[in-house]
């Protein structure tokens, strides 16, 4: 069985149809003991950070997560989830769960677009600045293998929608980055622990592929 967390945070429905979708069980559970007694677990969510943490410390379900993580069962974080397994978010000035050393930083402010579009140094030029939160499909820029990864391309994209991002102190956490402005790490993962700063269950077939993956993983 695998458990999707519910913390607060909105999307549980949708990824708990995109897992039915794909032939697994899953709960949708609140329920610590439930949590860590699961094959597999999700941490999905949409929202902020202070927020997530705190409604998970009330239930019980940060500790849960941090012994399910010691206990090597298979973890994925999508979205917040992928921030709030950092030691920290500048978002609220949150302390999060700490299973991966680092944190997770706001875009700056006055991003630049550039590219093939952009003449960097020519006064002709018309500047473009990006919105945040950076929203829509982009591309994913696999600098490691990973078994998640089994099946996915350079040219694919992926759904997006957030303001702060993953920045782990140990580079070898980082398995996918994203361009947007800047280069962010937008898939890390360390051990029985995988997190994709993007949506998995609104990302068409190569969102699915990886949650595919993610049902049959033995880390």
């Amino acid at each position: 069985m695998i458990a999707i967390v519910d913390y607060g945070a909105g999307n549980l429905t949708s990824v708990k149809r995109a897992v039915s979708y794909l032939g697994y069980d899953s709960i949708i559970t609140d329920d610590p003991e439930k949590i860590a007694h699961s094959d597999r677990i999700i941490f999905p969510g949409v929202g902020a950070a202070g927020a997530a943490m705190e409604m998970m410390q009330k239930r019980g379900i940060d500790n849960a997560l941090k012994e399910s993580f010691k206990a090597k069962i298979p973890m994925l974080g999508i979205c917040v989830g992928c921030q709030i397994i950092m030691e920290r978010s500048e978002e609220n000035d949150t302390v999060c769960l700490g299973l991966i050393k680092g944190e997770a930083k706001s875009f700056p402010n006055n991003m630049k677009e550039v590219g093939n579009r952009i003449v960097i140094n020519d006064k002709n030029a018309l500047e473009r600045y990006l919105k945040v939160p950076h929203m829509g499909w982009n591309g994913l820029n696999t600098v490691q293998n990973h078994p998640l990864f089994n099946g996915i391309e350079q040219k694919d994209e992926f759904y997006f929608v957030h303001s702060y991002f993953p920045v782990p102190i140990d580079k070898s956490n980082i398995y996918g980055e994203t361009q947007y402005g800047i280069t962010f790490a937008s898939a890390i993962g360390k051990e029985n622990l995988f997190a994709t700063q993007f949506h998995l269950e609104k990302s068409g077939e190569p969102g699915l592929l990886i949650l595919k993956n993610f049902c049959t993983w033995k880390p």
